[in-house]
């Protein structure tokens, strides 16, 4: 069953755009149902912080400081780990390595951290199996600019995927080796901030940032928006140069800042499409113009967001190292007699879930360029924790590349956050059967 044929299940519901909720002082994973395709439709049991999915969208200004106590109502362990923020070691939600898994049933953990750089980040457990993300335990972590830019609306989409039947329960086969060992657990059903999203209301003559975070345990999106041409403005949280964002492709992790100007007129209706698999390409949701008059007529010029305070490499004379990315289905795959469940390598060398084996030691304040290559026939893409890294050649910043299969890239950072760091593929199946490591800087 795909995904448009699920949709003739029920009435589709609408998108619901990300507001900025009240500052919350915990959160509580447990079980919860939510309807994800529509009134038409069964709810499905997923799992969820404060009983929905996604989670509170939390936003601060740049430069306070969080602080959530997470009381844990699952019946599992669990942790939270801040995506893509540079914080201290103990506070990055990793079981086994900075804390111990928050207990089943009542146990409690207090996250506390400044925020030095805004941005959009997000939320999520940090467990080796992907069930927790899969059954909806994601939220959106929003950071403002002590000056942002001047825009009508500021939305949050935050974009998953879920394997559901036809009576919208999950598919509880979280480590299915078939996955695993391929492209991943990729759902037939794409919702948009918790539900299958129908149209998104704009005006005419409206300026909106918008802001997508993909949450998926594997899918990639590859957006267009027809009949406009929106302006990304950041990635993974950070200041790019303004350029066009015609096609946006968004790995699992990552996240782009857009400002969408709202060109279109009165009462027309424009899609966003889908089309980073082609042959499954699929309208996500519609741009719904009301009709009203437009805001205004012409929009002012898009400014560079103010850079955040991260320490600049020197590529010229930082040390150099190699990582290779190996395994999976049509590959160099680990003996299953030897390290059965595990398809992917690091370096040669699978990582079970538990193992946190140090890949490399790396000097405090030292600049350091990461070749990394992918010997696969694969995506991934790689996430560094801990650390904002620059892209090279260029001079984009984030904290995930998505390597393309037979491909490589160079990352440069200044290891400045000292502490045991992950460094995996966030697909999050990859993760749990091999690909990952822990980058130590002292």
């Amino acid at each position: 069953m795909n995904r448009r044929q699920f949709l003739s299940l029920g009435a589709l519901a609408l998108a619901r755009p990300a507001r900025a909720a009240p500052r919350i002082s915990k959160l509580r994973p447990a079980p919860a149902r939510q309807s994800l395709v529509g009134a038409a439709n069964p709810d499905t049991a997923v799992w969820a912080y404060n009983g929905t999915v996604p989670g509170p969208e939390l936003r601060f200004r740049q430069g306070e400081r969080l602080r959530l106590e997470v009381e844990n109502a699952l019946g599992a362990g669990t942790t939270v780990h801040w995506h893509g923020v540079r914080l201290p070691n103990a506070m990055d939600g990793v079981p086994g390595v900075t804390q111990p898994p928050i207990a089943a049933k009542g146990g409690r953990f207090t996250y506390e951290f400044d925020l030095p750089d805004a941005g959009t980040y997000w939320y999520h457990p940090h467990l080796g199996n992907p069930e927790q993300v899969a059954r909806g335990l994601y939220g959106a972590l929003i950071v403002e600019e002590r000056e942002p830019p001047a825009v009508d609306r500021d939305v949050v989409w935050v974009l998953s995927d879920w394997e559901l039947d036809r009576e919208a329960r999950l598919d509880e086969e979280f480590a299915n080796p078939m996955a695993a060992s391929h492209d991943g657990r990729i759902g037939n059903t794409v919702t948009l901030n918790g539900a299958v999203p129908d149209s998104f209301g704009v005006r005419a003559g409206e300026r909106i940032r918008l802001r997508l975070i993909n949450a998926s345990s594997a899918r990639i999106y590859g957006l267009a928006f027809e009949g406009h041409a929106p302006t990304l403005i950041a990635f993974d949280g950070h200041p790019v140069a303004p350029h066009s964002g015609a096609r946006v492709v968004l790995g699992p992790g990552m996240r782009a800042d857009l400002l969408l100007d709202c060109t279109g007129k009165p009462g027309s209706e424009h899609r966003v499409i889908d089309g980073f698999y082609r042959r499954n390409a699929y309208e996500l949701v519609k741009l719904k113009y009301r009709d009203e008059s437009p805001l205004r007529q012409s929009f002012p010029p898009v400014r560079m967001l103010g850079t955040n305070p991260v320490a600049l490499p020197d590529v010229a004379k930082a040390e150099r190292q190699r990582i290779v990315f190996g395994g999976g289905a049509m590959g160099a795959m680990p003996s299953q007699a030897v390290h059965k469940g595990m398809f992917w390598t690091v370096n040669g060398k699978p990582v079970p879930e538990h193992a946190h084996e140090v890949l490399m030691n790396l000097k405090l304040g030292r600049s350091y360029v990461l070749e990394l290559v992918n010997d696969t026939s694969w995506y991934h893409p790689i996430h560094l924790h801990g650390h904002v890294f620059r892209v090279l050649p260029g001079d984009r910043w984030g904290d995930t590349v998505l390597l393309e299969p037979k491909s490589r890239a160079e990352i440069a950072f200044v290891a400045d956050n000292p502490g045991d760091w992950m460094l995996h593929c966030h697909i999050l199946e990859h993760q749990a059967s091999g690909m990952m490591a822990l980058v130590r800087v002292a």
